[in-house]
């Protein structure tokens, strides 16, 4: 009797042991670990001077893709007589895009950090095959194009900049008296071209002077597309303006100085046109983040842009002094992410090229080469629901004439106009239009818009924010339509034109995913073991252990047999 009770006293303890192990791995699992690694995932994304997070801040850890499709036009011989435009897509052009900070300065209490961001392209050959940057192509000349719907609208300001120099060059330039006297008259009272050349025969005039030297301007054009190769396009320049004279140096001029980021001048004095020769090199705009310090959810955050906490691109309320929600700088660069995201949230990218803020909504949970991690994507907010019904029709700057939109001035869905943001006539679309109304697709053939290539989204590593691949997928447009007096677009039919879509995202490599596995996913499966053996091995001890003690002292009462 002695030897069982010392049995059933030592099964009794080790089952509470068992259950002391069991409520030390659930406390664990769902308590200590989750709290350490808060503080750990914290810890690393603090941006402090130093730290690893501000040496992968300042240079990351790996290039960005940056995809480019174009375009090309099949039959612009056609279209210039009013023929519907065919267009073929070729690509990609992949470039890789290095990112590298230069800090200005942190704020007092580190909670902020302001840099330059200078960015650099490198021609990646090996994923562009068989595509190179000396393929020729037929391309819409954007230059150009703009340069014809921004004096259509403006020529009033345009005239008046430059009217001082048009006094000095044009001395001996035949009708200068009739040039100075139409200067006089269009000083006053602002009217749009074609208001003006209706009742206005001098001005008629003077808009035959510009259309006859518009073939020196841009090098005697016999459409309104450029043939030019991918290299020109894209990143040297497609260059105009070479030795004009007269008028045509006046406009030439004024073109330089209106300071359009697209347009360079070169060495010899001529101006140069590309869509991404300014991104090449150092960087302009001065950003000030949150470093995430006193609130890690606010990490990489935008607080200001050029020392301004909000944009002046787009409509503001009428109320003086209150920014519209267009206007609001809001989220990350979409370099990285604030960390802890949850299932049903959504989260915003801010991006320069295009002026605005971007929501990104949860879509699912996904794996990224053994990563777990969440899927964003944009919503119908970002271009397809614009209009006073939105509560944004900031959005609807109504810059263009006599092109295809609505009555209020906004575009129809699946189109944003950026004459605001690129100080040129350019109009945002998702890629082949993909969402677009069909006034717009329907006047291309060659479009094939498909959601899976062409819908911008992110994963996210859901505990750091962490982006593991996806891409902001958007695509270049610009009205083709006819202008006043001006020859080489008389016959066109309005269209909405593409001219290029890119995609600038991320892959994580294989050197990256392991290094993720290595810092943080290996040390999450080990706690959860862990967890998970101290639990259930706990609890199965415990169990057992107690089951046995009950066995046996169920026999010990039984009565001895005879």
């Amino acid at each position: 009797m002695i030897g069982q009770s010392k049995m059933f006293h030592w099964s009794l303890i080790v089952s509470a042991l068992g259950a002391v192990v069991a409520a030390l791995g659930g406390y664990c699992g769902w308590c200590l670990f989750p709290n350490m690694v808060h503080k750990k995932v914290e810890q690393s994304v603090i941006i402090a001077d130093g730290s690893d997070q501000y040496k992968r801040f300042v240079n990351l850890p790996q290039p960005l893709n940056f995809k480019v499709y174009i375009f090309n036009v099949t039959n612009p011989d056609m279209i210039q007589q009013g023929a519907i435009p065919i267009v073929e897509e070729i690509g990609p052009y992949v470039y890789k895009q290095y990112r590298q900070k230069k800090v200005k300065h942190f704020s007092r209490d580190g909670s902020k950090i302001t840099y330059v961001q200078n960015v650099h392209f490198d021609f990646d050959s090996e994923a562009s095959a068989p595509y190179t940057q000396n393929d020729r192509i037929v391309a819409l000349n954007m230059h150009m194009n703009a340069f014809l719907q921004v004096f259509e609208r403006e020529i009033t300001d345009i005239f008046q900049g430059f009217a001082n120099r048009l006094n000095s060059r044009l001395n001996r330039t035949p009708g200068v008296r009739i040039l100075k006297r139409l200067m006089e008259r269009i000083r006053g009272k602002r009217k749009s071209v074609l208001q003006i050349g209706e009742n206005d025969p001098g001005l008629a005039l003077l808009l035959v002077h510009l259309n006859a030297n518009l073939k020196a301007v841009f090098n005697d054009p016999q459409s309104m597309f450029v043939h030019t190769s991918v290299r020109e396009y894209l990143f040297d320049g497609v260059r105009f303006c070479i030795n004009p004279q007269g008028i045509a140096k006046a406009i030439c001029n004024q073109i330089k100085e209106s300071g359009s980021k697209t347009i360079r001048e070169k060495p010899d004095g001529s101006l140069a046109f590309s869509f991404f020769g300014h991104k090449n090199g150092s960087g302009h705009e001065l950003y000030e983040v949150h470093t995430g310090k006193g609130d890690a959810m606010r990490v990489l955050e935008i607080q200001k842009l050029d020392d301004s906490h909000n944009l002046q691109v787009w409509l503001n309320a009428s109320n003086e002094g209150e920014t519209s929600v267009c206007n609001q700088i809001n989220g990350t660069d979409a370099s990285a992410y604030p960390p802890f995201r949850q299932r049903g949230d959504s989260m915003y990218i801010f991006s320069a090229d295009i002026c605005r803020s971007v929501q990104l909504f949860y879509q699912s949970d996904i794996q990224y080469q053994g990563i777990p991690g969440f899927r964003y994507s944009i919503g119908e907010n970002f271009i397809n629901d614009i209009g006073p019904e939105h509560d944004n029709e900031c959005f609807c700057v109504d810059k263009l004439t006599n092109v295809i939109k609505r009555k209020n001035g906004c575009l129809y869905a699946g189109a944003l106009d950026l004459t605001t943001c690129l100080d040129a006539p350019v109009i945002l679309t998702l890629p082949h239009m993909l969402g677009a109304s069909n006034e717009y697709r329907k006047m291309v053939r060659g479009l094939t818009p498909d959601a899976k290539k062409h819908q911008t989204f992110v994963d996210v590593q859901s505990l750091t924010g962490t982006p593991l691949q996806g891409g902001k997928r958007v695509q270049f447009n610009m009205f083709l339509k006819s202008i006043n007096r001006i020859t080489i677009t008389e016959n066109l039919t309005t269209v909405l034109m593409p001219a290029i879509w890119v995609e600038e995202g991320i892959q994580l490599n294989g050197e990256m995913v392991a290094f993720f596995k290595k810092k943080l996913i290996n040390t999450l499966k080990t706690l959860n073991i862990v967890h998970w053996a101290a639990l259930c091995g706990g609890m199965g001890v415990a169990v057992i252990c107690l089951l046995y003690y009950i066995y046996q002292r169920g026999r010990s009462a039984e009565p001895p047999v005879k």
